[in-house]
């Protein structure tokens, strides 16, 4: 299993410049994953998810092309292969609202 995670230039302050970070390969899920990016990485907690542990509304987070809010959430099961993207809300387009 091979996860590489994107994060947006504005929160690679909080991983020492890295915009792409390959992690462990033991993720099953995006919540394991993020396990494994906040161990190395802690600054991103925060910024990620809110004080229930859910990803933060001006949050959008991607395997491939699939906006993880539709398809399971944290507890979405990872490929073999995965590139997940943290990407700052640009508008209403994965959160369905404001139509």
């Amino acid at each position: 299993m091979q996860i590489t995670l994107r994060v947006p230039g504005e929160l690679s302050v909080f991983t020492d410049g890295q915009v792409v970070i390959t992690l462990p390969n033991h993720s099953c899920t995006v919540r394991d994953a993020f396990e494994s990016l906040w161990s190395l990485h802690p600054g991103l907690h925060d910024r990620i998810v809110d004080e229930q542990g859910e990803i933060r509304q001006h949050i959008n987070i991607f395997v491939g092309k699939e906006c993880i809010r539709f398809t399971g959430g944290l507890a979405m099961s990872l490929p073999e292969v995965a590139d997940i993207f943290i990407m700052p809300a640009l508008g209403p387009s994965c959160t369905g609202s404001g139509d």
